[in-house]
């Protein structure tokens, strides 16, 4: 009988070691190498502290790398990562082929901004958090404009813009005009394009699928991109995504920088940006066509259907995108680095109101609209890009084609021939044309 109890103890006491030992887990987070990114990183101690079972293993990459790696491992079902960075993009089409998890325990998804939400769900189903939300506006340099003779419109025009950033050209202090993104990628120079594209009256697709850049509006938009980038642009801007931007326009070298709302709390840092009590902000141009040349978009987390740490996951997310980590973010670093975009409740916030680009920000968002992103009718949703499985291969393709034009490679005649003739092939090849 003894020998027996001393066995059952020895049972129990190696399943209870084996339930501690499951306890500690490792999640392998695939995020995105922008500063709110980096930010979450350096706050992670106030997570563990509560989870103390739970490691946390960081793959942060630029955001082209970031997409071909996760779209990679989803696909094949590598099961590399645990928590996911993905966007509007990918989440709805993911949930739909059951590649995510659905979210539970998130905080309070109920003051999730809608248009946020519905972007990343599917079926009703929430399949990501958002980490934050954006749009896209213009920052200026006020000092610059007040120089030139100017002042910056609330509701600006293309041409507005132009010419504001021709005479804030100085090239002999290495001053350019305007910093626009020349980085080939569906989500880094497409993004920027295919808004500008929108407020021209232009479109991907008509209503039967056919690609339109053998249309006037493409060439409209594209001339004037690539007149604007020699004439005021950064030498090597076909380079330039978002990041390297942001490097020019917190170096003082932008009069204006025409990017995502989420830039807004670095280019007011006085610690990392030159000129940070001199930046201004106003909404996207537009053209005349009803459409400003603003997206829609977020930066969100989610579990990949093949983590075996779905529980733990799950709880990394919900402390992510929660409000305690908004307060924990204002708490130490200011309510202008809280991550935007994202809850009704902030924006009703009257401490977050007082920064400067808070206001703006909102208004941006309310003013996309990815069921009409056109002026004229299309078959698809989605501002900055089309939201089919197709386009993250034909946007990047495109991207490429558009980022040699800028390098002088090739003409915008020549660009919009090739994106023509390789967008309707493979819409062709998807069976999408007839």
């Amino acid at each position: 009988m003894k020998l027996r109890h001393t066995f059952l103890t020895a049972c129990a006491v190696f399943a209870l070691g084996g339930i501690a030992q499951a306890a500690d887990v490792t999640l392998t987070i695939a995020t995105v190498n922008n500063g709110d990114m980096i930010r979450m990183q350096k706050m992670t101690d106030d997570f563990t502290a509560t989870n103390p079972g739970i490691k946390l293993n960081w793959v942060t990459l630029e955001e082209n790398d970031l997409r071909q790696k996760v779209t990679k491992d989803i696909s094949t079902k590598g099961g590399q990562y645990d928590v996911l960075t993905i966007g509007m993009y990918e989440t709805p089409i993911w949930g739909k082929k059951g590649w995510l998890v659905p979210l539970a325990g998130i905080d309070d998804p109920a003051d999730i901004l809608p248009a946020v939400a519905g972007g990343l769900s599917y079926d009703g189903k929430l399949y990501a958090a958002p980490f934050y939300g954006e749009s896209s506006f213009v920052m200026y340099r006020k000092d610059l404009m007040a120089k030139a003779g100017l002042k910056m419109s609330d509701t600006p025009t293309w041409d507005e813009i132009i010419t504001a950033a021709d005479k804030m050209t100085d090239r002999a202090n290495g001053v350019n005009g305007i910093c626009l993104r020349g980085k080939a990628g569906w989500g880094e120079n497409m993004a920027f394009l295919g808004t500008m594209a929108n407020s021209f009256g232009a479109r991907w697709f008509d209503e039967n699928w056919h690609p339109q850049f053998d249309q006037p509006e493409w060439k409209a938009a594209i001339t004037t991109y690539l007149k604007v980038m020699k004439d005021d642009g950064p030498a090597g801007a076909s380079g330039n995504g978002f990041s390297e931007n942001l490097a020019l326009f917190q170096s003082g070298k932008c009069g204006m920088w025409a990017d995502a709302t989420a830039a807004g709390s670095f280019v007011i840092d006085p610690k990392a940006s030159k000129n940070a009590a001199d930046v201004g902000f106003t909404i996207a141009p537009d053209k005349g066509f009803g459409k400003r040349a603003n997206w829609l978009w977020a930066w969100a987390l989610a579990v990949p259907a093949g983590s075996q740490k779905v529980e733990a996951a799950q709880k990394f997310i919900g402390w992510a995108t929660s409000k305690h980590y908004g307060e924990l973010v204002a708490a130490k670093e200011g309510w202008a680095n809280v991550p935007p975009g994202t809850r009704t409740s902030l924006y009703n916030n009257p401490e977050y109101l007082k920064v400067p680009f808070a206001a703006m920000t909102l208004a941006s968002m309310n003013a996309a609209d990815p069921m009409h992103p056109t002026a004229k009718p299309v078959p698809y949703t989605g501002i900055q890009f089309v939201a089919i499985p197709e386009f993250a291969g034909i946007g990047t393709k495109v991207g490429e084609i558009f980022s040699s034009a800028l390098a002088g490679q090739i003409t915008a005649d020549e660009a919009l021939a090739q994106a023509q003739t390789y967008t309707t092939d493979a819409m062709t090849k998807a069976g999408y044309i007839k």
